[in-house]
């Protein structure tokens, strides 16, 4: 699990910057939801994607939300949240 999540995410973000002009705002997607929709989005992504949408921001630019993004994928990744 380490690393492979994280990976994902950030791939996300480089796909969604390229093709929406957006990235996930990761810092306020709730890791109980995300991780409970990520389980069951190989049945149906619709709970993942209306989760993702819900966090889009167009701030692609801002140091703090990449920052941010990869700092709150330790915490997804079971890390301690500093």
């Amino acid at each position: 699990m380490e690393g492979n999540g994280r990976a994902t995410r950030i791939w996300l973000d480089m796909m969604l910057k390229r093709s929406l002009g957006k990235v996930v705002n990761w810092q306020y997607v709730d890791k109980d939801q995300y991780l409970q929709a990520m389980e069951r989005s190989t049945i149906n992504d619709l709970e993942i994607r209306y989760l993702l949408s819900q966090n889009l921001t167009s701030d692609t630019e801002d140091r703090e939300v990449i920052i941010k993004g990869i700092e709150q994928s330790y915490w997804y990744e079971g890390h301690e949240k500093e």
